[in-house]
């Protein structure tokens, strides 16, 4: 039954209805900021208020009085209404009428947060547009039920906000994520630096759709070194990126590297950890000097990465105790990447390894110092085995 629209209502579109719409154009109208730490599939940014700008209305409003943040909102929202405006007529292909957008500005808002709050009330719209333009802040307050409004009357008729904002579709990833069950789990495991990234990607090549890449979704290795030369992501956007893979499914089992259940600062949400935790664990192996060179690949193949390795190994000559102060630092800056590899694998990591392993079985191992080799006699193993393996004892 479709929901009626309430009158002078600005209209909205439920997350559900706006993320399962293939046309819709989404608008996230927060800060740079707030955006870079997580938005909505498919969104762009075009902010109402700078970084600088909201933490002053933010400021404003805590110290001294909602009216008083509402004031300095209207008048940065006066400055920068045309450069609005066409940033987001260009999104949605629109040619915004010619008018006084200043005045308009000052017109919608003469009456106070109080009066605008009255008259811009959410309502749910009645039927979504084939291709609508869906605009939201946070919550779905006044930054965006005044952009759609302010559009709506300058004529862009498919402009409509998102219920509840972007607080409302993080509420939906948490709840998507939580209530996730996957398919048949195979785990891959090894010593740091026989390259289970590389085989697991190669896997994907081969088996497309098998995977799901933490890593790479976190743009972290993983490790205590596991940042250099990336820009890890915030823990919300990497469930929304997480929920986005999920979502896709897995046409075959599911192929993962095994992590802690932090892969660097994000943490792997309950029920993808207990995938991880209860699945088949297949291992790979590398000789030493194979090893070296996965790592050196990885971590040295950026120019800015040395300086970034240097500033954070003291803190790994510390854990390795006194006598290694300034040693791991020396070996990086004389050119002993291969010695340096070697003293971390086999008095930080292996050990580290071991110790986390220990008492776990693994149904199959692997020669990884092929990526590809590997990563094929995977494939058959896991077509070949893999539906016994996996089954519940």
């Amino acid at each position: 039954m479709a929901r009626p629209a309430l009158p002078h209502a600005v209209p909205t579109a439920s997350v559900e209805e706006v993320l399962a719409a293939p046309g819709a154009r989404i608008v996230d109208l927060r800060s740079p900021a707030e955006f870079a730490l997580d938005h909505l599939p498919r969104a762009i940014n075009v902010p109402l208020f700078d970084d600088a700008e909201r933490a002053l209305i933010g400021t404003l409003y805590a110290r001294s009085s909602p009216e008083a943040a509402f004031d300095e909102g209207r008048r940065f929202t006066r400055g920068h209404i045309g450069a609005l405006v066409d940033a987001i007529a260009a999104h949605a292909g629109w040619s915004p009428p010619r008018a006084d957008l200043e005045r308009r500005v000052l017109e919608l808002t003469e009456g106070g947060i109080r009066r605008l709050e009255g008259q811009l009330v959410p309502g749910p719209v009645e039927r979504l547009p084939a291709r609508p333009l869906v605009l939201h802040c946070w919550r779905g307050g006044l930054r965006s039920r005044s952009v759609v409004a302010f559009l709506r009357e300058l004529g862009l008729a498919d402009a409509v906000g998102l219920e509840g904002g972007y607080r409302a579709y993080r509420r939906h990833v948490v709840a998507r994520l939580e209530a996730w069950v996957g398919p048949p789990t195979f785990v891959l495991r090894g010593l740091t630096g026989v390259g289970k990234t590389l085989v697991l990607r190669e896997l994907e090549r081969l088996r497309p759709g098998w995977t799901l890449d933490l890593e790479e979704l976190a743009a972290h290795r993983s490790s205590i070194l596991g940042m250099v030369g990336l820009e890890p992501r915030s823990q919300k956007r990497f469930e929304s990126l997480l929920l986005g893979r999920l979502l896709r499914g897995f046409p075959g089992p599911l192929v993962v590297e095994g992590e802690s259940r932090k892969v660097g600062d994000v943490i792997v949400p309950r029920t993808v950890w207990r995938a991880l935790e209860e699945g088949t664990s297949l291992e790979l192996r590398a000789a030493p000097e194979r090893r070296v060179h996965v790592l050196i690949e990885d971590y040295l193949a950026r120019p800015r990465s040395r300086a970034e390795l240097r500033r954070r190994l003291p803190f790994l000559e510390a854990r390795l105790g006194r006598r290694w102060t300034g040693e791991l630092v020396r070996m990086l800056d004389e050119g002993r990447e291969e010695e340096l590899v070697l003293v971390l694998l086999e008095r930080y990591y292996d050990p580290l390894y071991r110790r986390s392993e220990k008492g776990r079985s693994v149904a199959g191992s692997f020669d990884a110092s092929d990526p590809a080799a590997a990563a094929a006699a995977l494939a058959d193993w896991i077509e070949g085995h893999g539906e016994a393996a996996a089954a519940p004892s």
